[in-house]
């Protein structure tokens, strides 16, 4: 076997279930834009309010990263015993495939995307909302 991982080896997909507490909330449809420009992500579907599926490489990114970055964002994973459970497995395999290739992710680069992504969709003071012709005053 190569030192490279074959594509079906490297491309994962997984299921991403958050907590929903507020029955108007759509945490899936918010999570899965602010994802669908981050590095290493090829796909996200929102399958129900509460859950996604995402296609991503392991080269780039894994999914604690993933769940980590939406954490900080304020989603609310699904933190029942079998979430917690599943998630810890999928975490250990991820690195051990990671430390078997010889590979590790920085974590600052692979969520800058996200952060990013979450920044330019939010309605904050740093905007200014003249054509840009007029704010170049040279």
């Amino acid at each position: 076997m190569s030192d490279s991982l074959l594509p079906s080896e490297e491309i994962k997909q997984r299921e991403v279930r958050f907590c929903t507490l507020d029955p108007t909330a759509e945490p899936a449809r918010d999570a899965a834009q602010l994802l669908l420009n981050a590095a290493g992500v090829d796909t996200v579907q929102a399958l129900t309010r509460d859950s996604i599926h995402i296609h991503y490489r392991l080269s780039q990114i894994n999914l604690q990263i993933i769940e980590e970055s939406l954490a900080e964002l304020g989603f609310h994973l699904d933190n029942s015993l079998l979430c917690r459970m599943r998630r810890a497995l999928i975490y250990y395999c991820e690195e051990t495939e990671l430390a078997n290739m010889g590979r590790s992710h920085d974590k600052a680069n692979a969520t800058l995307d996200v952060f990013i992504n979450s920044y330019q969709q939010r309605n904050h003071g740093c905007r200014d909302p003249h054509p840009k012709h007029l704010r170049n005053h040279s």
